[in-house]
């Protein structure tokens, strides 16, 4: 359940993205996810899935199992232009990895290139290779390279969803067993300029969206969005599940979050508010 300070404090923040609500969202879990990050340390750091310093990975693993267990790959945010993996500023987005592990799987948590100097659709590159990494290696550190599920949160969800418009068109879903979607941008509004930089310009948007891959595929998702999510994010979420059900008759699996905004979405994942790892946990063990 979500503690009643917290969320107040996020309402009050509303529906804005800037910096300095994400600065006073990390705030806000700083305390708990750097406590639970003593107890659990990295277990193979900047592993390199291609040659671009960028292209590295982090996994995290309690130990030894009896069979081999999910991989959870994680794909942080930014606006296509910022994030990392791993940093020693913040406990954030390492703490995906580390919640992997405590629920019994191999977390993986990936960096990737960035805009401008990579363009379209490099986001979408990269989380394929990653996954081919971990499709090759995953064995080595316990996990199954048959049940790998991709979590991407805001930039990484549209880089998860062009995986699937690049390689997942032959029904295999890419290499994965199954992908989560946090508060993504899939191509029902229209392009922000800033993203621009990313995608370029706008002529060019509607071929590189990665809209039709994601309404189409028969893979299975975890579609989730955030109470205080801006409009277009939550404009995006509704139009998604209309076309997927218009698509497939059958509505995905989907969550909307409470009392969390767009950056908390992510970041509060491990805390004592278990609601959107709950419903994670179920859909990646309805994968094996």
């Amino acid at each position: 359940m979500q503690p009643a300070s917290e969320r107040s404090a996020l309402a009050a923040m509303g529906d804005v993205l800037s910096p300095e609500v994400l600065a006073a969202v990390q705030a806000l879990y700083r305390g708990e996810q750097d406590r639970l990050a003593t107890a659990q340390p990295v277990t193979l750091a900047d592993a390199a899935y291609g040659d671009d310093p960028r292209q590295t990975l982090d996994l995290y693993a309690l130990g030894s199992a009896d069979a081999p267990v999910p991989v959870m790959l994680w794909v942080h945010g930014g606006g296509f232009v910022r994030g990392e993996k791993r940093s020693p500023s913040h406990p954030f987005n390492a703490h995906a990895g580390r919640w992997a592990a405590r629920h019994g799987m191999l977390g993986a948590v990936m960096n990737y290139r960035f805009a401008p100097e990579h363009r379209w659709p490099a986001g979408g590159e990269d989380v394929g290779a990653a996954i081919d990494w971990l499709r090759a290696h995953a064995a080595e550190h316990g996990g199954d390279p048959d049940r790998i599920v991709a979590v991407g949160t805001s930039a990484g969800a549209v880089h998860v969803a062009t995986h699937l418009k690049l390689r997942g068109g032959d029904g295999s879903g890419g290499g994965l067993a199954g992908a989560v979607l946090l508060s993504g941008l899939y191509g029902f509004t229209p392009l922000d300029p800033r993203d621009e930089l990313y995608y370029g310009t706008q002529d060019l948007y509607p071929a590189r969206m990665p809209l039709d891959a994601v309404v189409a595929t028969e893979l299975p998702l975890l579609i989730a969005g955030a109470e205080y999510d801006p409009p277009r994010f939550q404009a995006e979420l509704g139009k998604l599940l209309v076309a997927r059900l218009a698509r497939h008759g059958v509505l995905p699996r989907n969550y909307i979050a409470s009392g969390h905004n767009h950056f908390s979405l992510a970041y509060h994942l491990g805390t004592t508010d278990t609601r959107l790892g709950d419903e994670i946990l179920s859909f990646i063990g309805d994968r094996a």
